[in-house]
């Protein structure tokens, strides 16, 4: 669209009214685009996740230090309103970080609640960086190729316990190639 053809189109408007059914219209994409923004961006900071899958729910059982990595800034201040709201603001921390490019070599306790397509790369990631007696939590999908050693809750609200020295030696047991 030519520039001039823009400035006519709004001459034209610019004497019409809205009438009922353009506020209706106006309503209608509004709310459309609410609902976008809550489906995408914050509906899935609100989803039933198991208690004891949160780091807040973890500081509660005595975790120190408790800390999140949320790349969704709506997720992170929601993480930090629910900190606030119990009580333990300034207790846990909420980064705004990458958790591939974070280091995990000094954390014994981490629970992950990522989509399946990234779980093969993290446990890549979990098994280098993680030290022996680390344990790892996974909710909503198991890690497609470690062994748990606990699980509980049932359908979406399942989590898996991972203890790295267990996944390690079965690494180490396994055999390595094809037996052909």
């Amino acid at each position: 669209m030519d520039p001039e053809d823009a400035e006519e189109v709004a001459a034209e408007l610019q004497g019409k009214k809205i009438d009922g059914w353009g506020v209706l219209q106006i309503a209608a994409g509004t709310g459309l685009t609410v609902y976008v923004v809550w489906a995408g961006i914050l509906m899935p900071g609100f989803r039933k996740v198991p208690l004891k899958l949160q780091v807040l729910e973890a500081y509660k059982q005595g975790f120190r230090p408790a800390v999140g990595y949320e790349l969704n800034p709506w997720l992170l201040r929601l993480s930090n309103y629910r900190a606030w709201k119990a009580g333990c603001y300034g207790k846990v921390s909420y980064y705004k970080e990458d958790l591939w490019k974070v280091n995990l070599s000094d954390c014994r306790n981490v629970t992950v609640f990522l989509a399946p397509s990234v779980l093969m790369l993290l446990e890549k990631k979990l098994l280098t960086e993680l030290p022996e007696e680390a344990r790892v939590v996974a909710g909503r999908f198991p890690l497609p190729n470690w062994t748990h050693t606990d699980t509980a809750g049932e359908g979406v609200n399942q989590a898996w316990a991972y203890d790295v020295q267990v996944v390690r030696q079965l690494k180490k047991d396994e055999p390595e190639g094809s037996p052909v």
